[in-house]
């Protein structure tokens, strides 16, 4: 016996954007060992692939699955949808490590994007991924360092650090590094990172200098600041000389469809020109989801959820978000961008507020004014409330899609409870079926390229997002035309179909479209440049 699977007959998508040959797969163990004319080699399985396609796993360099993966069943969304490979700990708010005297106010803020931590090992990354790696895991999985919760663990949620802060910052990240993150991830939306300036963000990030360690960053604004935003990742991209990743590009609200991300792109065009090492990624929906949170002006945010619960039910403070809500330029105020008609509860903790789940914040506070009704849920809820946000326009998105140096993410978080974003199930075969299919955005190999080799090289995962001999033997089955989306806003809870085969490090995890029960994936850390 030469293999022990033969993929025959099929047309290779090898990731690289090449267009489509017809050639065998021969994989042995772990690994592709053999691409070519395979018809006098024996297997212990043969798998028919004539008339499909066969391509790497598609690859999620952005996910928030940090606590989901320890959740009896995990994994059935992802494999349906081709997925073999996920990265945690995006936008600064990675769930690990989180320890030391300010451990419950980190977990509290973490919760609505990372889910709870409070059985999970999170008081290291290598406590993390040492619990992970115990586990049957369905599909691969990576970690980021989350610049925010570094910063929580060491000062909480004010405003301001001292030298020693800075030094105790520098020991932590570098601690995370070496015990396994794939990269550094930034979330300057969000508290308390929306704190530093820029000066204080290349400071904080010292010990990635000079170094391949890619820096993913959410960016301050996605809106009425975009460029500059832009222009502050690519300066401090720059200042330390590390590669960046744009997360989620954007331009959110609809006075700024058609225009601004075009100017955006541009800025990123010109900073590669200039040498520096950027890319940016998208997901493929006009509507986001994050924390409620994320409306609130930043100086809000500050002290952690407590703080912020108790501040949003004072009437002085009340009166001045109102006036914030109702003018402030210098933040992505969603109340204007979007309006409150656009922004859907979509989680809440308190059981007497999930009948609000699915309204939008207009509709669920009837005859009250929508800022203070958003206040007092916040408030009462200790700010564990999730929002679903209509923001951009699906032009925009496919703007982003076809230039070369953007890749496929899905921003997919999990709530425990009430109404999951449709790209938990279906973002990758909403690619191949919206921007592929329907649009004709992209070719079926860009697309490929795309959810495979580009963020595999990104977070250097060279045996991963390729068809070659002695790459991982995480690979896809699947006929273009047949690949459809289930998922819906109104019903999200679906998994996607169409993705005949799925195979994770050598194994057969989807067969005939039905999970197999293999959990072959494996725990991924990063290797030391």
């Amino acid at each position: 016996m030469e293999f022990d699977v033969i993929i025959k007959n099929g047309m290779i998508l090898d990731g690289s954007g090449a267009e489509a040959f017809r050639a065998d797969l021969g994989v042995r163990g772990h690994s592709i060992a053999a691409v070519g004319d395979l018809s006098a080699a024996g297997a212990g399985e043969v798998l028919d692939a004539a008339g499909k396609a066969v391509t790497p796993g598609f690859i999620d360099a952005h996910r928030h699955a940090d606590t989901a993966l320890f959740r009896d069943g995990f994994g059935k969304a992802e494999l349906l949808q081709g997925l073999t490979t996920i990265i945690n700990g995006n936008c600064g708010l990675s769930a690990a490590p989180v320890f030391g005297p300010h451990r419950d106010a980190v977990a509290a803020y973490l919760w609505p994007v990372t889910g709870e931590l409070k059985d999970t090992p999170v008081e290291s990354l290598a406590d993390y991924l040492d619990a992970l790696n115990r586990r049957p895991l369905p599909l691969h999985a990576g970690m980021l360092a989350g610049l925010g919760t570094v910063r929580a663990d060491v000062a909480g949620f004010s405003k301001d650090l001292s030298d020693n802060d800075y030094r105790a910052i520098h020991a932590l990240l570098e601690r995370t590094l070496s015990e396994g993150a794939l990269g550094v991830s930034l979330g300057l939306g969000y508290a308390p990172e929306c704190f530093f300036d820029t000066a204080g963000l290349i400071r904080a990030l010292e010990p990635i200098r000079n170094t391949d360690v890619p820096l993913s960053v959410h960016m301050r604004s996605e809106s009425m600041n975009l460029l500059p935003s832009i222009d502050e990742a690519v300066a401090i991209a720059k200042a330390l000389r590390v590669p960046l990743e744009i997360s989620h590009l954007k331009a959110v609200g609809k006075a700024r469809w058609g225009t601004l991300v075009y100017e955006a792109l541009d800025r990123i065009r010109r900073a590669r020109e200039d040498g520096i090492d950027v890319q940016c990624d998208a997901y493929p929906y006009t509507a986001g989801s994050t924390q409620l949170l994320h409306v609130l002006p930043p100086e809000f945010l500050a002290g952690g959820t407590d703080a912020i619960a108790k501040r949003l039910i004072d009437p002085a403070a009340q009166r001045i978000l109102k006036e914030r809500l109702e003018t402030g330029t210098d933040f992505d105020n969603y109340a204007m961008l979007i309006g409150w008609d656009n922004i859907e509860i979509s989680s809440v903790r308190l059981p007497e507020d999930r009948r609000l789940i699915g309204k939008t914040i207009a509709e669920a506070a009837g005859d009250a004014e929508p800022w203070r009704f958003c206040a007092e849920l916040l408030s009462r809820n200790g700010c564990a409330v999730t929002m679903i946000d209509r923001l951009t326009h699906e032009d925009d998105i496919a703007a982003i899609f076809k230039e070369p140096f953007s890749y496929v993410i899905s921003d997919a978080t999990y709530p425990e409870s009430g109404l999951p974003h449709p790209r938990v199930y279906g973002t990758f075969v909403h690619v191949l079926e919206r921007f592929v299919k329907e649009r004709k955005t992209l070719s079926l190999r860009e697309a490929v390229r795309k959810m495979t080799r580009m963020p595999a090289d990104r977070y250097h995962l060279m045996n991963k997002g390729r068809i070659e001999p002695g790459a991982d033997a995480d690979l896809l089955i699947f006929d273009p035309d047949c690949v459809h989306e289930r998922a819906t806003f109104e019903n999200p809870a679906q998994c996607s179909m169409g993705i005949d085969t799925v195979m994770v490090n050598g194994a057969v995890a989807v067969r005939d479209g039905n999970l197999t029960g293999k959990t072959n994936g494996t725990v991924l850390k990063r290797r030391k440049s």
